[in-house]
């Protein structure tokens, strides 16, 4: 069986660049928090950094067009500036962290895959599939940005199903032997990022590991990877393609460098690998949404009131079917759906969601990482919060060849701190 993806050509930052200021978190993080990103900037300061080549989502809608010019400028100049190094080859990565279960490290391998092998379509039969469902409407000022970019900078992690653990572990019992391409410290309380280039022996085994391993069962078409982080990202580097391919000869379609994107595949058994809730926060509220809520469930749904410091532990240790915690200015409630509408919570929650605020119930919403920022930002005056229970990763695999992707923003693969950071970049123009 062909795989989806192959063996990178990469962008490194060479030795005139700080690698300390070099790389920042994922875009689509700390959406609500502009202090984050402010932060941030000040400690790049003006240093050559990831910070100047992508756009923070929390800073959308407010003078887009003018930032996306200052992109492409940015990539242009470090280019021209010949500040990154060229890097042919997979690299094996450690990801040292702390998050809600304490520090851990999770590995991954830096490659590209195949744009034609992926589709985030919900019916979608392809190799790479998306795991959850695809807001539409965040590929528009994404694909703003890649349709003048030189360079793509990955924050997409591929998952993979290797319950043995036979692809990453022998690389990782290699490292002493491999050299090292990165080892840095991530700011902002991003732990810290090790990279070593595969030699020849650790190139031939991960292909051929990947390529044994059982992509689903009789009858079943193959599921190589799905999409843990970033499948907007990925949905917008294939949306770019599909307009580039439209241009070209059929010649030129198999070796243009739009069709790769660059990502790091994990496996989705790594121990240091935790799934977590996405929470919900309300903005504009202009309806009480437990009136509504219990309106709407009736006799289906039982509401306890808790105190806003109780109401996290209550959800996450909740283990009698689904519930999930409304947190207002007025308080703070445990939701128990005793008759729910779907086999997730998340699920029952945001189809519900979804109608209220179709009737004008809030002005907005956003999907935030951590308990504590959704307590926080939903006890403000105006605003709602709502708290989610985690997902079991062991069958995701499973859920998603049978019944499609889950609900949209169903988990975070760790908190927000501990999202992919920018430091490998990749050319995408010819």
């Amino acid at each position: 069986m062909t795989l989806a993806v192959r063996s990178p050509q990469l962008l490194l930052p060479g030795h005139a660049v700080d690698r300390a200021r070099w790389p920042v978190v994922a875009c689509d993080q700390f959406t609500s928090q502009a202090d984050y990103w402010a932060e941030t900037d000040r400690l790049v300061g003006d240093a050559a950094s990831t910070l100047r080549l992508i756009l923070p989502e929390v800073y959308l809608g407010a003078g887009d067009e003018a930032r996306i010019a200052d992109i492409h400028r940015a990539m242009a100049d470090v280019l021209n500036r010949d500040l990154l190094a060229p890097h042919a080859g997979p690299i094996l990565v450690r990801r040292t962290s702390r998050g809600a279960h304490g520090e851990h490290a999770r590995h991954g391998v830096v490659v590209e895959v195949d744009l034609e092998r992926y589709d985030f379509a919900r019916d979608s039969q392809s190799a790479v599939r998306a795991t959850e469902g695809t807001i539409v409407d965040r590929i528009p000022p994404r694909l703003r940005v890649r349709a003048g970019a030189a360079l793509e900078l990955p924050h997409v992690l591929l998952l993979f199903d290797d319950p043995h653990d036979t692809v990453l572990g022998p690389l990782r019992a290699r490292t002493a032997s491999l050299a090292t391409a990165y080892d840095q410290a991530l700011m902002q309380g991003g732990g810290h990022l090790q990279g070593w280039a595969l030699d020849a022996a650790g190139e031939a085994h991960l292909w051929q590991s990947l390529a044994a391993l059982s992509f689903g069962g009789a009858g079943e078409a193959p599921l190589q990877f799905a999409v843990g982080d970033g499948n907007h990202s990925l949905a917008t580097a294939r949306t770019w393609w599909l307009q580039v391919k439209a241009t070209l000869p059929e010649a030129q379609w198999a070796d243009h460098p739009a069709r790769w994107a660059l990502v790091e595949i994990e496996n989705i058994h790594d121990p240091g690998l935790e799934f977590e809730p996405i929470h919900r926060v309300l903005f504009e509220v202009r309806r009480d949404p437990l009136a509504d809520l219990t309106a709407e469930f009736g006799a289906r749904v039982r509401v306890t009131a808790m105190t806003v410091d109780g109401l996290a532990a209550a959800v996450a240790s909740y283990d009698r079917g689904q519930a999930a915690g409304l947190v207002t200015g007025a308080g703070a409630w445990l939701v128990e759906f005793t008759q729910p509408t779907a086999k997730l919570t998340v699920a029952t929650m945001q189809t519900w969601l979804d109608a209220w605020l179709k009737a004008g119930g809030a002005g907005g919403i956003d999907y935030v990482h951590g308990a504590d920022v959704t307590l926080d930002l939903g006890s403000k005056p105006g605003h709602a919060g709502i708290l989610l229970p985690a997902i079991d990763k062991s069958g995701l695999f499973t859920s998603v060849r049978t019944d499609g992707p889950l609900p949209r923003k169903t988990f975070s693969m760790g908190e927000a701190w501990e999202k992919r950071y920018y430091f490998e970049a990749r050319k995408i123009v010819p």
